[in-house]
């Protein structure tokens, strides 16, 4: 068993306040969760409100299969956000 784990960050500068952070992260989370097979949350920075950290998981038989499927989240992350993607991690197990 292979697990695969991915932490993003990103950057909405034009949030003012955690409610509209949290609109944001619900409408990432939901997409994600509608199109692919992972297990997605905010994992960071609950309380920074133009501060975004997502975890993602994957669990899968193979290491390439699971780092592929991480790197299509974050890929499909950053095309329908307008959040800014700074960086991400991967770590697979």
């Amino acid at each position: 068993m292979i697990i695969a784990s991915g932490r993003i960050y990103l950057y909405a500068g034009w949030v003012h306040s955690l409610k509209e952070k949290r609109m944001v992260v619900k409408s990432i989370i939901d997409k994600v969760r509608h199109r692919f097979n992972v297990s997605i949350a905010e994992i960071e920075n609950l309380d920074m409100h133009q501060s975004i950290v997502i975890g993602i998981a994957c669990v899968s038989n193979s290491s390439k299969h699971s780092n592929s499927c991480i790197q299509n989240v974050i890929d499909f992350i950053e095309q329908n956000t307008d959040a800014v993607l700074e960086s991400f991690q991967i770590e697979i197990l």
